[in-house]
């Protein structure tokens, strides 16, 4: 793909989150893109952003999986990027119309108090760097449609990864604690009176801290760092999770703390 090409298909995804009305797989419009145009494509919509006074708080990390590596053919995670106006409070209740087809994911999110970056990152060093940890919610979105409906062709993870990683929330529980013993924090996922899935920290790339090594070893390559006071969602251990209007999340991590969401 052009340099026109990414600036394009980023005005589109823009576009398509502010109207709601979701466009072509990119995977489709340009069989030839690889995964630095999709970067690039996410890159200039973060730019956009910012430069209309939504600033970058942070970072997210998704297919950090076995399952959702196996469900797209990949074998490496991806990343997005956090704004401000994408902060949401536990017990917030999201208006309809603000997302197209919103899903969650049950995180653990990094709190970080130093910068942290270069391609030797080790996992000691992310310990050091982090101010606390704290329970999550990532809001998923969908600015691209799921599948081509001429061909059936399901999204690919370049298009995916253009779309931010599919990033549109983030809901922060109140709870803070050092980053300690990750791989048994769990959570229980109630929507409504329904528990609709359950899962460990372990299941985040075997641990979450190296979620957080993958992020700034792969940023380090486009000569990118990790910033102090930034937040990084750490991955899923938990399927993407529908929320319809009328949805009511509660994410019950036991003693490490709870997250509230509800969609009108």
């Amino acid at each position: 793909m052009r340099p026109e090409d990414h600036k394009a298909a980023a005005q589109a995804l823009i576009k398509a989150e502010q109207t709601g009305k979701q466009i072509g797989l990119l995977s489709v419009a340009h069989p030839d893109i690889t995964m630095d145009d999709a970067y690039a494509i996410q890159g200039e919509v973060v730019a956009a952003k910012v430069a209309a006074g939504d600033p970058v708080i942070g970072w997210k990390i998704g297919l950090t999986s076995r399952a959702m590596q196996m469900a797209l053919n990949i074998d490496i995670p991806d990343s997005g990027v956090l704004t401000r106006s994408m902060q949401f409070d536990t017990g917030a209740t999201i208006p309809t119309g603000r997302f197209i087809q919103p899903r969650i994911e049950a995180e653990i999110a990094f709190v970080m108090k130093s910068d942290i970056g270069g391609e030797h990152v080790t996992r000691d060093e992310v310990l050091a760097a982090t101010d606390y940890v704290a329970p999550a919610l990532e809001i998923l979105d969908t600015r691209i449609l799921r599948a081509d409906p001429t061909t059936g062709q399901p999204r690919k993870v370049f298009d995916t990864i253009a779309d931010n990683a599919a990033n549109a929330g983030i809901v922060m529980g109140t709870e803070r604690h050092p980053p300690e013993n990750l791989r048994w924090v769990g959570a229980i996922m109630t929507v409504g009176d329904t528990v609709e899935e359950t899962g460990l920290g372990a299941g985040v790339l075997n641990d979450p801290v190296e979620s957080v090594v993958w992020l700034a070893r792969r940023m380090a390559l486009y000569g990118n760092t990790i910033k102090a006071g930034q937040v990084i969602l750490s991955g899923s251990f938990i399927r993407p999770i529908e929320c319809p209007p009328g949805t009511d999340i509660h994410a019950d991590f036991g003693s490490f703390g709870r997250v509230d969401l509800s969609f009108s």
